[in-house]
């Protein structure tokens, strides 16, 4: 292997949304026996980098699942937006069905409502985590708006006019199911996106190109590498590209099962220093 590859929530981070020791460790001992580490992460680079920065680890980061990549001294390398009649198409039909809608731009990351947001996601939490009070809830979800500074305005279509902005992605959250199977039906068929997803009540849309598997295969094609002398970890379906691309593709405990049978190998889960895992077999196979 020469390259490692992990998405970070439900993988590389904790339920706490960190990386834990053990996992900080084996990624510096992978980087010290020369195998070069990536993040390929539904999230923004800033969003990204907390974290990673909190572990003393720098590195390359494949950002909003492949639209935008970034050396380690945040130089874009490589990005590929959404056409602008797309993501206004996109945006209108998951506005109509009731969802909260997000764009991710090159000038950050826009909304509608705040308020909306805070109420969809303290819903979700409540709902997996009811010992947890509003109150706490609210406090978590407040550290979202730090993490991607959104910026909101009182139409998204403002932004999608901007001449200016780039669209890398749309993220949308849904009160109900039925809500998603909606805009799935009603987008699935649309050629210039994407639908992929990072949690049960989202979808998040991109550039067909701009997919993990298919940014890493352009992160090393000028080393000469080949995607076999790659290992990747995840445990969602906007891992599922990278995952099937991969040479050495590694799903996670907590993925679903639709995941794991994407993959050869398996590890523990995100709360189990599955990556720390999943490395240290991989160093000693290598080492044998």
């Amino acid at each position: 292997m020469k390259l490692i590859a992990s998405d970070m929530d439900g993988t590389l981070l904790n339920e706490n949304g960190e990386i834990s020791e053990a996992n900080a460790q084996a990624v510096k001992k992978a980087i010290n026996q020369g195998i070069e580490f990536i993040v390929a992460t539904g999230r923004s680079y800033q969003a990204a980098n907390i974290p990673l920065q909190a572990a003393g680890i720098t590195c390359p980061v494949i950002s909003l699942n492949g639209a935008v990549t970034y050396q380690e001294n945040e130089k874009i390398i490589n990005s590929i937006p959404m056409d602008k009649q797309v993501a206004s198409r996109i945006a209108d039909e998951c506005s109509k069905l009731g969802m909260y809608v997000e764009l991710f731009t090159n000038k950050g990351v826009f909304s509608e409502s705040r308020d909306h947001f805070l109420d969809v996601l303290v819903d979700i939490m409540r709902a997996s985590n009811p010992e947890i009070s509003d109150h706490e809830m609210r406090d978590i979800v407040e550290q979202r708006f730090q993490l991607e500074e959104v910026s909101f305005v009182e139409h998204l279509q403002t932004a999608l006019q901007d001449e200016d902005i780039e669209i890398y992605k749309i993220l949308t959250f849904a009160f109900e199911e039925s809500q998603l199977e909606d805009a799935k039906k009603k987008l699935r068929d649309e050629t210039g996106a994407v639908i992929t997803s990072s949690g049960e009540t989202n979808l998040e849309f991109n550039h067909p190109k701009a997919q993990k598997g298919l940014a890493i295969q352009k992160y090393i094609e000028n080393e000469g590498w080949s995607m076999e002398d790659v290992m990747t970890m995840g445990d969602n379906w906007n891992d599922a590209s990278m995952l099937e691309m991969a040479g050495r593709g590694v799903a996670m405990g907590n993925a679903a099962d639709q995941i794991k049978n994407l993959c050869q190998y398996e590890t523990t889960t995100n709360d189990q220093n599955g990556v720390a895992k999943a490395i240290e077999e991989m160093l000693d196979e290598l080492n044998k």
